[in-house]
């Protein structure tokens, strides 16, 4: 759960109580759209093919702060920090935008808390399947 909880707030920087245009795809929309990442996010937006994303691409997309800062909240290193959301970080997205669009309006509290479990099956070596 700290996970996501961490990208949340790492991806934001900020929490904001009003939540006004402030959901969690949005923000990280407006971060990748602004380093030039935004091919890929939109992939996990819309429709089709999630188009993969290195850790290092994350970096750049998220900026190594950013990764930093993530890593310490879920106490592992930048690196290994990089590898989770270059791999879980499309799954997230997807999931939150099932219409192919983002909602700036949207609560993801609620759509976070139902990936838990399968992002936790996925991390403990479970794998996992798309559904």
């Amino acid at each position: 759960m700290g996970l996501l909880n961490s990208i949340l707030g790492a991806g934001s920087g900020k929490t904001d109580a009003s939540g006004e245009a402030n959901s969690l795809a949005g923000v990280l929309a407006n971060k990748f759209s602004q380093s030039g990442c935004s091919g890929a996010f939109a992939s996990w937006v819309g429709m089709g093919e999630n188009q993969s994303i290195s850790s290092d691409q994350i970096q750049k997309c998220l900026g190594s702060d950013q990764v930093k800062a993530l890593a310490a909240k879920m106490g592992v290193d930048p690196d290994q920090a990089s590898n989770l959301l270059a791999e879980f970080l499309p799954k997230v997205v997807d999931k939150l935008t099932p219409t192919g669009k983002v909602d700036p309006t949207a609560d993801h509290q609620q759509g976070l808390a139902a990936l838990i479990p399968s992002l936790l099956q996925t991390l403990g070596g479970s794998g996992g399947t798309r559904t």
